[in-house]
């Protein structure tokens, strides 16, 4: 059901229920107002934040390899992605991939990342 279909349901209800039960339809309603607002106010889970792509410089520096090499194998990595001629690399799939694997060389070591 979707969300007009459902606001048309609960309009109906208010107009139907009978006035005993108005109370608790309207405690319901409000709970239901509350949650709403509440997601709305959350803060965007990391998953659904945008992702920063970068170029081989950075991702080569973040993955402690050199650009040669990170070139060479690109299309071995599950977070490259091309725009038109441009390789660009996930930061987010980077993360994953550098937490999945532990591989952290000698250069990784020592960089330096910005969230």
């Amino acid at each position: 059901m979707g969300g007009r279909e459902t606001l048309e349901t609960v309009m109906q209800l208010a107009h139907q229920l009978a006035p005993e039960e108005l109370p608790r339809f309207l405690g319901q309603l409000e709970e239901a107002r509350v949650t709403a607002f509440a997601r709305l106010s959350a803060p965007v889970p990391a998953q659904q934040q945008a992702d920063e792509l970068l170029g081989v410089s950075e991702a080569s520096h973040r993955l402690g390899i050199s650009r040669d090499y990170l070139y060479r194998h690109h299309g071995e990595f599950d977070f490259t992605r091309r725009q038109g001629k441009r390789l660009l690399f996930s930061a987010s799939g980077i993360e994953r991939y550098i937490r999945g694997t532990g591989a952290l060389t000698p250069r990784r070591r020592t960089a330096t990342v910005t969230p």
